[in-house]
């Protein structure tokens, strides 16, 4: 692989973009355990939209990043920024262009699938939910992503908001079960974006980068990071309890093993030993990620 097209693939953040098409996945397979008959050309229409608009969110954020983003030895595969751009690797204006460039292709594609779908007042309002959050997540005046507050609206749109549209591309009517699936994954891809962002903390603050857990402080971030974590898991739990059918739960909660080795690698951390931040950062997308997957699959499957 040359290195040109490995920079460009960092540039395009695939791991997020594989998160948004698992809960894209979930949305949908839901439509269908309800019975809904899945329409094909709504699924990739739709999935192909929300893949554009991440790569245009990603290209975009690393445009508009401050310079004292480059300065950070802590930088993990996970991180906000794919350190693809600047000297000796891709020039920052492609960074720009890429991203006009597939928001104008997200643009024809909001056209064209409003016209398929009709007169569809929730989608109109989920499509704009969706677009307008990536634009402010990675775009100034707001740019949400050096804040403190972007990780909770990239979890809302990942976990919340790409799952409903999948959902309702393929379902006239609003179930339980779609609240019931999601609040606990956003829970749980909060409590990872938090886990991402503790190998960067030093840098961090030392330039004064606004994140979550910067905003938090280490030890009030430590202590969120094991509560949204298991808040995921219990939330399946309380959701199972209130109606949400247990060949569903119950293959959602045989991740909680990961879950809790997550929470007990942070009070390690928290109790002096030496960190492996990436093997951390590895469990904690993976108890989203299994999660999200296995639920999807288990809606895909019954």
């Amino acid at each position: 692989m040359s290195d040109v097209l490995r920079l460009i693939i960092k540039l395009f953040r695939p791991l997020p973009i594989l998160g948004g098409m698992i809960t894209f996945a979930l949305g949908a397979g839901i439509a269908r355990y309800l019975g809904n008959t899945i329409d094909w050309n709504y699924y990739f229409l739709g999935q192909t939209w929300v893949i554009l608009l991440q790569v245009s969110m990603h290209t975009l954020g690393d445009y508009f990043a401050p310079l004292a983003d480059n300065v950070n030895p802590g930088r993990t595969p996970f991180s906000e920024r794919s350190d693809a751009l600047g000297p000796g690797k891709l020039p920052r204006n492609l960074a720009l262009w890429i991203g006009i460039a597939c928001l104008a292709v997200v643009g024809y594609l909001s056209v064209l699938l409003l016209q398929l779908v009709g007169m569809a007042p929730v989608l109109y309002l989920i499509l704009s939910l969706i677009f307008v959050g990536a634009l402010v997540y990675s775009v100034p005046p707001l740019r949400l992503a050096s804040s403190g507050y972007g990780e909770l609206l990239m979890s809302i749109l990942i976990a919340n908001l790409i799952p409903l549209l999948a959902y309702q591309l393929q379902a006239d009517e609003w179930h339980r079960l779609i609240p019931m699936a999601t609040f606990p994954l956003m829970l749980l891809h909060l409590g990872m974006m938090v886990a991402f962002e503790f190998p960067e903390y030093a840098p961090d603050t030392k330039y004064e980068k606004s994140t979550l857990l910067v905003r938090m402080g280490w030890q009030r971030g430590m202590l969120a990071h094991n509560i949204l974590v298991l808040g995921g898991f219990v939330l399946l739990g309380i959701a199972w309890a209130y109606g949400m059918p247990l060949k569903i739960a119950l293959p959602g909660l045989l991740v909680l093993p990961v879950g809790a080795l997550q929470v007990w690698m942070m009070t390690r951390i928290e109790d002096g030993a030496k960190p492996n931040w990436t093997l951390f950062t590895v469990v904690a997308a993976a108890s989203f990620g299994l999660t999200a997957y296995i639920l999807a699959y288990s809606v895909w499957t019954r």
